[in-house]
């Protein structure tokens, strides 16, 4: 219990210290771990099931060959791939705002500098420097976030081309 009150104080210091924008930093960051976890989840629990029952269908027709048995299993393909890719725009979104939004903490963060200049002129160094620390955490923020999602996205998006890929593999096209 004494572990989690003093990760909440420091991750309570290191909002202080780099503004109000880290608390958006950290909701597109917790809402892009959602979507991703449950992609994740998607591609390893329900999309196994949808496939064999796809490919089970096909299986079971006894026209695989027609111009019309083509279209049902162009339309079966169809309907998976927009499951299976159901998302990841979003994630891949979502993965390109964090910079941008550690930039917007950057840009409030430089304007308290100027305010700070503006009225103590340039002779406090130590208010100037809670200004730019407040400048620059957002952006490291922002940063870290991003990489966490661009590594874990771009998995995601191999294994969704994989899991296409193997299912019109296992749809054999006469």
């Amino acid at each position: 219990m004494l572990f989690l009150i003093e990760l909440w104080e420091s991750v309570r210091s290191f909002i202080a210290t780099g503004g109000d924008v880290l608390y958006v930093v950290a909701f597109a960051l917790l809402l892009m771990w959602v979507l991703m976890v449950e992609r994740f989840w998607f591609l390893s629990s329900v999309y196994p099931k949808m496939r064999d029952d796809i490919v089970n269908r096909w299986n079971a027709r006894e026209d695989t060959t027609s111009w019309y048995a083509h279209r049902i299993r162009d339309t079966w393909i169809s309907e998976a791939t927009e499951l299976l890719e159901q998302r990841l725009l979003t994630i891949k979104t979502l993965v390109a705002m964090c910079p941008l939004i550690g930039l917007l903490g950057t840009v409030t963060g430089m304007i308290g500098v100027f305010e700070v200049m503006a009225q103590q002129g340039t002779g406090n160094p130590r208010l100037m420097a809670s200004g730019i620390s407040m400048a620059t955490i957002p952006t490291m923020a922002g940063m870290v976030a991003a990489l966490s999602g661009v590594f874990f996205s771009s998995r995601l998006d191999a294994k969704v081309k994989l899991a296409k890929a193997k299912l019109i593999d296992s749809l054999p096209h006469h």
